[in-house]
């Protein structure tokens, strides 16, 4: 079902589908609500699966204030207020990883369990790696300044380990859409500097540790992979490996939902165990309660 909450200062579009307790899909770059389709296909005869495009993308309006991340964060409560009452379960991956972890920061009665897939947050790095990382993000941005998409997707593409070929057999690129150039463009030029700029609330993070599982793609490595690593010991916790690289969710769909269905179903390990035992329990209930109607529909 395709639905839309009005905000004070933007219009937000949202989509969900499936049954049973909510998961929120928080996606990377600039995806849409349409970008984790294949990925929630996977997820949608366990979950309600709920995705949206963020402010500034696709259907969503192009409201801009300073701060870019905690302005994501709340978006994303508000939708989620529109479809459960109870605590959802949240995977975010890259700049979605972010916005999970602010989300559980600004919103922590909202989030049941945050999976949060290699955000790419260069403030929380030791050096070297926090220099290296940060400079990287501030090519990618002249790149864009200077030579607009082509160049900044070339060195974003470089940045993340990018490989074309590293997807499932099934997988196809999703065509252009009309908002493509646009969304990329929100993307360089606004949500990117504020990942940049990002510093993780520690103190948040140390309250709800037992709510974070930081996931690694396979094939990640440098400081994209240290990230999730550094996240892992902030929560007294070794990263999951899950499918792929960066792109994992995109490029390889089905291995990734499956295993982010197999982290939510089983409790596994990196939840602070109880808080994942617990969230087995509930998940295997077969009466799990259904979400409650969105405040506007247009399916």
């Amino acid at each position: 079902m395709n639905a839309h909450i009005s905000l004070p200062d933007a219009e937000i579009h949202y989509k969900t589908r499936g049954r049973g307790p909510v998961l929120l899909l928080l996606v990377g770059g600039d995806g849409d609500a349409d970008a984790y389709d294949r990925v929630s296909a996977e997820l949608d005869a366990y979950f309600t699966v709920v995705t949206h495009d963020r402010r500034g993308l696709s259907r969503s309006t192009r409201a801009v204030t300073d701060d870019v991340i905690a302005d994501h964060a709340d978006d994303a409560a508000a939708v989620l207020a529109a479809v459960t009452d109870e605590p959802a379960f949240v995977f975010g991956s890259s700049i979605g990883g972010v916005i999970a972890l602010e989300l559980l920061a600004r919103h922590p009665h909202a989030v049941r369990m945050a999976v949060v897939h290699e955000p790419p947050i260069a403030t929380m790095l030791p050096e070297p790696g926090r220099t290296e990382f940060t400079r990287a993000q501030l090519e990618v941005e002249a790149a864009f300044r200077a030579d607009d998409i082509p160049a900044a997707m070339g060195r974003f593409a470089r940045l993340v380990q990018l490989d074309p070929a590293d997807h499932e057999p099934e997988v196809t690129p999703r065509p252009a859409g009309a908002n493509r150039p646009d969304n990329l463009r929100r993307f360089l030029g606004v949500d990117a500097p504020a990942v940049r700029r990002y510093r993780l609330d520690r103190d948040a993070l140390d309250r709800d540790k037992g709510r974070v599982v930081a996931v690694v793609g396979a094939t990640t490595t440098g400081v994209v992979a240290q990230c999730a690593h550094t996240l892992g010991a902030a929560i007294g916790a070794r990263a999951v490996t899950f499918p792929g690289g960066h792109t994992g969710p995109t490029q390889h769909p089905r291995a990734v939902g499956r295993a982010l269905r197999g982290l939510l179903l089983d409790g596994v390990a990196g939840v602070g165990g109880q808080a994942g035992q617990h969230a087995a329990r509930e998940l295997s209930a077969t009466d799990a309660p259904a979400s409650r109607q969105a405040h506007r529909g247009d399916s």
